[in-house]
């Protein structure tokens, strides 16, 4: 890990020369001096290199990752307590009252705060869904309520074996299906709907185990944790985290066939976002109803997870996980930067329209957001540094698991191809996608004509 700053200043240094084309979210058109094909060829290949240097180092697993326990201030636990309870009655309140606005909460917490600033704080960070979580909290809430009531509690059932993670890969299909193919309203009634699910679940197995098994938020987050500088050494609920070396957590014991898919699914769910605003994907596909969209989407999920589960057989499901995580955690930076800048300004308008009845309590209501103020050229270095920053250290770890859980070490490089293949043509595809115009749909206000934006909107 050392060395890993050294190789990602080389990679970079190698891509420094190209000035980008134009990126998600970004204002403007920056044109690139060379053509698009040598600019995509130079990444691949400078990835590919990297892949190809720690292969030859053979770099090895520490025997004994350093960390340490450190104890979470009371303060700091309980003020994420309460503001994740805030934020989902906020959710409610809306959602009851009804009303259509910039002042949606629902969209705001649980697409830019949620989908993307959460899952990059724990990714770079630590596990911060263990406090915010809103589901563990109500749970709490009632199981003492009714301890004051004096009824008492029963021995949780056993969670199925069989089950393992595998509630929580449902659920995080489900949740990329409403981000990307139905993008309807309604998002507070589904937040009703889980949480009623999730707390019968964790009454029935217990809440620890369901949120460590089932609960498709701490299961996603928890995973992409694994790459954070602190992690939860013990159970959801307590006050300790674990420090550790960054990118150690890929290394730790644990991977299941489940959690792969679960990753895989991630990643593939922001490349297909990219790809699918393009205006090749509109020239084949213009755009695609509702049963068609689903078709194209669990299409590309399959065809994503069905290369990592078959690399998997070929150097360890662990190797493809740990080889993943930084990848999906890169893809979540490079395409959806701007949105969480952007549009996560839209918090100043709900505080002055809190219930979206028209209010302007502090003459903010109007406000527009924008990432005017933000250098495009910087946007692009960050999403290419996420991009192929996460690609090689997703290389260093897949290649230390793989060496480190191979049975036989005489094959274990050549054994090793497949998942260097898969890397490189997904840096490929997802730098190709960022470099695109991109294909917006037509608001109330547009023409009834599609029109090809050169900004996205995540």
């Amino acid at each position: 890990m050392r060395r890993f700053p050294i190789a990602l200043l080389t990679v970079l240094a190698l891509l420094a020369g190209p000035t980008p084309a134009l990126a998600h979210g970004l204002v403007g058109r920056l044109e690139s001096p060379l053509p698009l094909a040598v600019y995509l060829a130079g990444a691949a290949m400078a990835v590919a290199l990297s892949f190809a240097l720690v292969i030859l180092r053979d770099v090895r697993a520490p025997a004994d990752p350093l960390a340490r326990t450190v104890r979470v201030p009371r303060a700091l636990v309980l003020g994420l307590r309460a503001l994740g309870l805030v934020g989902w009655f906020w959710i409610v309140a809306q959602t009851i009252v009804g009303g259509s606005s910039d002042a949606d909460v629902s969209s705001l917490f649980l697409w830019v705060y949620g989908w993307v600033g959460l899952a990059a704080i724990s990714a770079f960070v630590g596990p911060v869904w263990t406090w915010l979580d809103p589901f563990t909290t109500l749970f709490d809430i009632g199981a003492a309520v009714l301890r004051r009531l004096g009824v008492a509690g029963w021995e949780p059932a056993p969670y199925p074996a069989w089950l393992g993670a595998w509630t929580a890969v449902a659920g995080l299909a489900f949740v990329v299906w409403l981000e990307l193919v139905y993008r309807g309203g309604g998002l507070g009634v589904v937040l009703i709907g889980y949480t009623a699910l999730t707390l019968v679940a964790m009454a029935n197995f217990g809440r620890d185990t369901w949120r460590a098994q089932g609960e498709t938020f701490s299961v996603w987050f928890g995973t992409l944790n694994r790459l954070a500088p602190f992690g939860a050494p013990g159970g959801p609920g307590e006050r300790t985290v674990e420090r550790r070396p960054f990118g150690s957590g890929l290394l730790a014991p644990g991977w299941t066939r489940a959690h792969v898919v679960l990753v895989a699914i991630g990643a593939a769910s922001i490349l297909y976002d990219g790809l699918s605003q393009t205006q090749i994907w509109f020239d084949l596909f213009g755009l695609p109803s509702l049963p068609l969209a689903t078709l194209l989407l669990l299409g590309f999920l399959a065809l994503v997870v069905g290369l990592a589960l078959a690399v998997g057989r070929l150097v360890g499901l662990a190797a493809v996980g740990a080889g993943l995580v930084p990848i999906a955690v890169g893809y979540l930076v490079a395409h959806y930067l701007t949105y969480l800048l952007g549009d996560g300004q839209r918090i100043v308008v709900a505080l002055s329209d809190p219930l979206q009845l028209g209010w302007d309590l502090f003459g903010t209501a109007f406000y527009e957001p924008g990432t005017d103020w933000i250098p495009p050229a910087l946007l692009w270095t960050v999403m290419l540094a996420a991009v192929v920053g996460g690609h090689v250290l997703g290389a260093w770890s897949g290649h230390v698991v793989a060496v480190r859980d191979a049975p036989a070490r005489s094959d274990v490089r050549l054994r090793q191809v497949p998942l260097a293949a898969l890397m490189v043509g997904l840096t490929a595809t997802t730098l190709w996608s960022l470099g695109q115009t991109i294909v917006k749909e037509p608001t109330e206000t547009a023409p009834a004509a599609i029109t090809t934006q050169e900004v996205s909107d995540g």
